[in-house]
């Protein structure tokens, strides 16, 4: 009778812990990478609206409770956007050091190198992201259509 019991405890706890831990697999590609991100929907809204102050302004607060690749990404897109090259570099780069596998940052900073002119390096975040992607992904056709359109200009 014992035996039932404890099986039957551990069953009810494995129909109570799979709902939790497949939850987090299910995100599409330009979601957020990280489970331990904040909610980032209000900032992706401000993005999307070209409101990079609005967006700057959310992820500053969020950034000082959260240190997270996510965040620092997007904090390098939107400084990025808003002409801030140099500080948007030091913030893909502090992604990257946090999630070496962010996809997002690697596309993002070879864009930064692409509008910066220094191909090389961009061609270098190309390279990681095939790496990353071998079946391809969204992050590396977007890098790659960037790198080849700054090409023929």
């Amino acid at each position: 009778m014992m035996k039932y019991a404890i099986l039957g405890f551990v069953g009810l706890c494995a129909v109570a812990i799979t709902p939790a831990a497949t939850a987090s697999l299910a995100f599409a590609v330009d979601d957020m990478e990280s489970t331990d991100a904040p909610d980032l929907t209000s900032v992706r809204a401000k993005i999307d609206a070209k409101d990079y102050a609005g967006a700057l302004a959310e992820l500053r607060d969020l950034a000082e409770d959260h240190q997270q690749a996510d965040v620092y990404n997007l904090m390098g897109f939107t400084l990025r956007k808003t002409g801030d090259f140099k500080t948007s570099l030091t913030y893909y780069t502090k992604a990257l050091e946090l999630q070496p596998d962010h996809k997002g940052a690697h596309e993002y900073l070879g864009e930064l190198y692409v509008e910066t002119g220094d191909m090389p390096k961009a061609k270098e975040q190309l390279a990681a992201l095939t790496k990353l992607c071998p079946s391809g992904c969204e992050e590396l056709d977007d890098l790659s259509k960037s790198i080849a359109a700054k090409g023929t200009n």
